[in-house]
C-alpha cells in the first residue's frame, strides 16, 4: 500500500480552483479543505441573525454578509467562509475580483458538532490575525447560548455570554443588539 503525498497549493491556485468550483472550500497554509453542508437548525439561526443585523444596520455605515463571502486573513494565509460577517466603512478586498474580504469588523460562527472545537480554538486564533476584527460571536444551535469575544487591545479579548431565552447581546463594534429569542426563532431543541 502506498501513501499519496499531500498536495499543497499556492493562494493563487486555490483562488483559481475556488472561483469555478461547485462547492466551497477553505484554504490554510497550502491545504484545501472542502466544507460540508449545514443543518436546518444552523441555516435558520444564520438567517435569523442576518435578518436582525440587516434591519439594525440599514442606516449605519456597516453591511452584513451571509456565508458566501470569503474572508482572507493575510497574516496566516487563511481563506474561509464565516457564517456571518459585518464590515463597517469601506469593504477592502484582496484583489479586483472583490470576492474575498480582508477587513471584517464582526464575525459570527454558528457551532456544529463537527466544527465547534475548531471554531472555538484554532479558527478564533487565526481570526485574531485580522487587525480590523473587533468582535467574534459563537452561537450554539442546540441550546440558548451565545458567546461574545470583544477585543480590548491586540493581546486581550473580553468574554461574555447570554444563555437565557429573554437575554440580549450588545454588540458594541456595530452598535447593535441581538435578542436571544430572535436568534432562536423557529428553533425546536431536541
Amino acid at each position: 500500500m502506498s501513501i499519496q503525498p499531500k498536495k499543497f497549493y499556492t493562494e493563487a491556485e486555490y483562488l483559481e480552483l475556488e472561483r469555478v468550483a461547485n462547492f466551497k472550500s477553505e484554504f490554510y497554509q497550502g491545504e484545501i479543505f472542502a466544507m460540508s453542508g449545514a443543518s436546518v437548525q444552523h441555516t435558520i439561526v444564520v438567517t435569523n441573525i442576518v435578518a436582525s443585523l440587516h434591519q439594525q444596520l440599514r442606516k449605519k455605515p456597516c453591511t452584513v454578509h451571509a456565508s458566501d463571502l470569503r474572508v482572507r486573513v493575510e497574516k496566516n494565509t487563511l481563506y474561509t467562509y464565516p457564517d456571518i460577517v459585518v464590515v463597517c466603512g469601506d469593504a477592502k478586498f484582496s484583489d479586483e475580483q472583490k470576492d474575498t474580504l480582508t477587513n471584517p469588523t464582526l464575525i459570527v460562527e454558528v457551532l456544529s458538532k463537527s466544527t465547534e472545537q475548531y471554531d472555538r480554538v484554532k479558527k478564533f486564533e487565526l481570526y485574531r490575525g485580522l487587525d480590523s476584527l473587533q468582535e467574534y460571536i459563537l452561537v450554539s444551535q442546540n441550546e440558548f447560548r451565545v458567546e461574545l469575544f470583544t477585543k480590548q487591545n491586540q493581546q486581550q479579548w473580553i468574554f461574555s455570554e447570554v444563555t437565557e431565552k429573554n437575554g440580549l447581546l450588545k454588540i458594541h463594534s456595530i452598535d447593535a443588539v441581538l435578542s436571544v429569542e430572535d436568534i432562536y426563532e423557529k428553533i425546536v431543541f431536541e
